[in-house]
Order: structure tokens, then C-alpha cells, then sequence
């Protein structure tokens, strides 16, 4: 199972809200909610700072990452543990 999450950094909170946006049976089901969430955050105009993250549920480590400042996403290669930015 994979679950996408959603983080925001609230002004005058310590600490970002997280939401999880749902569970999962593939990455790339989880990776499409994450990237729908990602373009509805830019539709409504928010200048907050946020980032959506697709993670085997329960884990710490992210499959894939993006956020509100860059159009780039991120995976993790599991081979050499380093993020690997996808190319559009």
C-alpha cells in the first residue's frame, strides 16, 4: 500500500499541517492524487508553501516528491538512495 500526503506550512505554526490524501494499492495511483492535489494547491491561489509526498504507507522515506515552489519532482532511485529528479 501507498499513501500520498500532503504538508503546508502555515504562517505562525511550527509545524506543517500533513494530510493524507489516501491509500493506495500502486505507486503510480498514489503519484496521479499527489499531482492532482499539487495542480488544485496552484488553482486556489494559496502562498503558503506545500509538498505532497508519495510513501509505502507507514514509512519515512518518500517514493516521489514535489512542492508549491518548483514545477520539479523528485523520486528516490533505491539503488543508490539519492533523489532523482524526473524529466517532463
Amino acid at each position: 500500500m501507498f499513501e500520498a500526503v500532503q504538508f503546508v506550512e502555515l504562517r505562525g505554526e511550527a509545524e506543517p499541517s500533513e494530510t493524507v490524501l489516501g491509500e493506495f494499492g500502486t505507486e503510480m495511483g498514489a503519484v496521479a492524487v499527489a499531482r492532482q492535489a499539487r495542480v488544485e494547491f496552484f488553482e486556489a491561489g494559496s502562498d503558503e508553501y506545500a509538498w505532497w509526498i508519495v510513501r509505502e504507507k507507514g514509512a519515512r522515506l518518500a517514493n516521489f516528491i514535489a512542492d508549491s515552489k518548483s514545477n520539479k519532482e523528485f523520486v528516490l532511485d533505491l539503488r543508490s538512495g539519492e533523489l532523482v529528479e524526473l524529466q517532463s
